[in-house]
This record gives structure tokens, C-alpha cells and sequence, in this order.
């Protein structure tokens, strides 16, 4: 018979909280794979696996696969490291999604370099597939990826946030797109997509058609201070969940905030920005945009539209906004003639825009427009596009952007408190602040700040 004691210490030891443990993954590890390892090890709440960089690890079919049984708990996340050597990631490429996040909740995925292999008709499907809750990936180097870069499932996928990361060449075919994400409505009531201190760039896989740059379903969009640039067709196309994934239209009010972005559009196809729906999906949402830098670059003879209105929507709100066309040609602010307003009738509210002289279908319920021919950049044909000395982007935005409850969404942002990446990607951490001196400048940027440029200009 145990004694009383021994008794004791044995029951508290069962119900004492395991301690954290972290395992190393290379080749000349214990585990040479991250599936070797999840077959061998049911990871929990805190445990952290470091992978050796500078090595490729082709993960074949169906590819590398987090399984439910290897999730954290909220606030305690299971962390998945890339550990550089000689500065090199660890590098996932190929199977049929590269790497899922298959009912594997609360995961951390940070520091790899994520890749697709083939074409668009025998490659990877999703560089990274999505299928959990509460998942970031961060630091992430993801490219050429024949079909999705990031791709949500309809079910059973919650919150997502992708920060300091990279997405570039993938899309194809116009229905596979660099980043498209959905939440599940009915399993995870309120799931937010957040992106963030990020670049996605050239939604095309290749040559041919590609897709929209980020596409979302989810119920809660927030896109934070990214470079987003060279979508095939809309940059940002924010919507509602698809029907036929399970999650009925009518489920939840899908809104989105937009905050602190520069967005250059390069296609001659399509607007810059659809709102609403998309023909299969309508969000109903109220849609907040504010402190943005839009730029239509090239020479070809279009007018192109800023916000494409579509389907179900209530409304759009936009202030202290630059929208402009590099070209002789001008911009169609809004399309609404595809809107079906929740409200039945539209509403588009905003004031201290800077709009391209010329362009049209400027909204009656924009105030304190101003209209110019150029913005004053700092250097537009290098992308520098944050206001020079004398720009009438100086002090001329709205600082006290309230929306009336008709427009009015959860938690906004404001004021911006960083700016976007300036078309590279940046080490996590090193966003640069947004410090106002004066009134807020219009757009994405600040005169005075020191923002660290691909083209080593700062």
C-alpha cells in the first residue's frame, strides 16, 4: 500500500500543468522533418520546435501537416521557429499544401520561407493552408506559389494574423489569389483576419491570368499598415462568406477597417478595390478606410475605379485618404451602379480626401476635398511616396475621425501609429512610428519620419 504522502505527491503531479519542452528539427537533428516529429510528439501549450535554416526541406504529398492533437491554448501557443543559418530560413517546398494548419488552434509560425513547385495545373494548391483558429504567421518569406499563397477554409477556420511577412508570386487562373481568406462564422463567432507591417506583391503565378492580390470572406477584416501592390485584378477585395462553403450570408455582418496602407495598382483589369460581394458572397458590412496612399501606375489610356461598390454592402467611410493616377488620365472615385445597399439607398460618408484633379464620381458625401495634380511626393518614380516639404498632404487631414452609428464599426484605428513597409520586407519589431507634428498628414505617411525604403533611401 502506497504511503499517504507519496499518495498525495502523485495526484498533485497528475494535475500539475506539464512543463513546456522545446525540440529541435534538421537533418542533423532527432528529427529531421517537422512530420517526423508531429508523429512522434503530441506538442502542448508553450512547447517550442526550432528548425535548423539554410536547408530545404522538400515536404512532399500531401505536405507538411500540423495536426489538432499539436495546438496551445489561448494565450499559450504551440511556437513553430525557423532558426536562420547564414542567414537562411528554413526553406518548405512543394506538396500539395506546403504546410496546413489542420484544427491545430493556437500556433505560432514564425521565421520560414514557404514555396510552391510546378505549374498551375499539377503544383502546390496552397503554399499555406489555414484550417485552425488563432493562428500568426509572422516572418514568413512565402513565394511562387502556382495556385493560393495563403488560402482559409470556409469551415472550421477562426482568427488569422499575418504580420512582418511577405507574399509574392502567386495566383492564377482568376480564382486563385496571393492571399484569400475566410472565417467560419458559426464555429468561430467574431474571427478577425488581421494584416499587418507586411508586403504582398504580384498576385500571378508565371505568365497568364492571375488573381486578386487579398481577397476576404472573414467577418472581421483588419489590414494594417502594408505594401500592397501588383494585384492581377482588385487589390483588396473584401467580401462575404461563400454560401455553398456552409456559412449563410445572412450569419453576421461582415465589416472591415483599412488603415495606413500603400496600394499601387498596375493591371488594366479590374478596379483597385472591391467592396460587398463578388457574386457568390455578400458581406452586407460597413467598410472604414482611412489614411491610405492608393497610386494607379502605367500608361494605359483607362479610367480606372478606386471602390468598386458590390452586391450587399452598407456602407463606406473614408477619410484623409491620396488617391491618384500617375498618367494623363484621371481616376472614377466610386462604382456603385453593382451596389445593393442594406439601407436601400447609398451611403458613403468622408472628408479631407486628396483626389487626382479630374476624376469623377467623386461621392456628394465627401467634404473638405482637396483637388490637385500632384500630391507632392517625395519621389513618385521611385516609390517614394511619402510627402515632401510644401506637399498640400501637410496637416490637411481630418485628426478626429468619428463615424456616426450608421457607419460606425468596432474598435477603429486612429490615429495611425506606424507606416507601412516601403516595399521590402522589414525584421519584425522595426515598423516605423508615425509621429504627427502638427495636424495629420493625408495619406500613409508622415514628412517627417524616417522609413526605411527597399531602395535604401530613408
Amino acid at each position: 500500500m502506497r504511503h499517504p504522502i507519496a499518495l498525495l505527491l502523485i495526484l498533485l503531479a497528475a494535475g500539475a500543468p506539464a512543463t513546456a519542452a522545446t525540440y529541435r528539427v534538421g537533418p542533423s537533428q532527432s528529427y529531421t522533418n517537422l512530420n517526423q516529429l508531429f508523429a512522434a510528439v503530441d506538442l502542448g501549450p508553450g512547447d517550442v520546435v526550432e528548425v535548423d535554416g539554410g536547408v530545404i526541406y522538400d515536404v512532399g504529398t500531401p505536405g507538411v501537416i500540423v495536426p489538432q492533437e499539436d495546438g496551445g491554448a489561448a494565450g499559450n501557443p504551440v511556437i513553430l521557429r525557423g532558426i536562420r543559418i547564414n542567414n537562411q530560413r528554413p526553406h518548405l517546398r512543394g506538396g500539395t499544401n506546403t504546410i496546413e494548419f489542420r484544427l491545430s488552434n493556437h500556433v505560432v509560425f514564425e521565421g520560414f520561407e514557404v514555396s510552391g513547385t510546378g505549374n498551375t495545373s499539377t503544383g502546390t494548391f496552397r503554399c499555406v493552408y489555414h484550417h485552425a483558429h488563432d493562428i500568426v504567421i509572422r516572418d514568413a518569406y512565402i513565394h511562387d506559389c502556382p495556385r493560393h499563397g495563403i488560402l482559409g477554409a470556409d469551415n472550421d477556420s477562426g482568427s488569422l494574423t499575418v504580420e512582418y511577412s511577405e507574399v509574392f508570386n502567386a495566383g492564377s487562373n482568376g480564382g486563385n489569389h496571393a492571399i484569400y481568406m475566410a472565417t467560419d462564422e458559426i464555429e468561430y463567432p467574431g474571427a478577425v483576419f488581421r494584416l499587418q507591417y507586411s508586403y504582398i506583391h504580384d498576385s500571378q503565378f508565371g505568365t497568364g491570368e492571375g488573381g486578386n492580390l487579398i481577397k476576404s470572406r472573414a467577418e472581421r477584416n483588419e489590414i494594417y499598415y502594408n505594401w500592397l501592390e501588383g494585384g492581377y485584378y482588385h487589390e483588396l477585395e473584401l467580401i462575404g462568406p461563400d454560401p455553398d462553403g456552409g456559412v449563410p450570408e445572412d450569419q453576421a455582418r461582415e465589416d472591415s477597417d483599412v488603415v495606413g496602407n500603400v496600394i499601387v495598382h498596375t493591371s488594366d483589369f479590374g478596379a483597385i478595390l472591391r467592396f460587398g460581394g463578388d457574386a457568390t458572397g455578400q458581406s452586407f458590412g460597413r467598410y472604414r478606410f482611412v489614411n491610405n496612399t492608393v497610386v494607379r501606375l502605367g500608361a494605359i489610356n483607362d479610367v480606372p475605379t478606386v471602390f468598386r461598390l458590390f452586391d450587399g454592402i452598407e456602407s463606406l467611410a473614408a477619410y484623409n485618404n491620396v488617391l491618384w493616377r500617375d498618367g494623363a488620365n484621371a481616376l472614377r472615385v466610386v462604382r456603385e451602379v453593382e451596389a445593393d445597399w442594406a439601407t436601400g439607398s447609398s451611403q458613403i460618408i468622408g472628408s479631407n480626401n486628396w483626389i487626382d484633379n479630374g476624376s469623377t464620381f467623386i461621392p456628394a458625401g465627401f467634404s473638405a476635398t482637396t483637388l490637385g495634380a500632384t500630391p507632392g511626393f517625395v519621389d513618385s518614380l521611385n516609390f517614394d511616396y511619402r510627402p515632401a516639404a510644401g506637399s498640400p498632404l501637410l496637416n490637411a487631414g481630418n485628426g478626429a475621425v468619428t463615424l456616426p452609428s450608421a457607419y460606425a464599426i468596432s474598435n477603429p484605428l486612429f490615429p495611425p501609429a506606424f507606416h507601412p513597409p516601403a516595399r521590402t520586407l522589414i525584421p519584425v519589431g522595426t515598423a516605423a512610428a508615425r509621429v504627427a507634428s502638427g495636424a495629420i498628414d493625408v495619406g500613409a505617411f508622415e514628412l517627417a519620419s524616417d522609413v526605411i525604403f527597399a531602395n535604401g533611401f530613408q
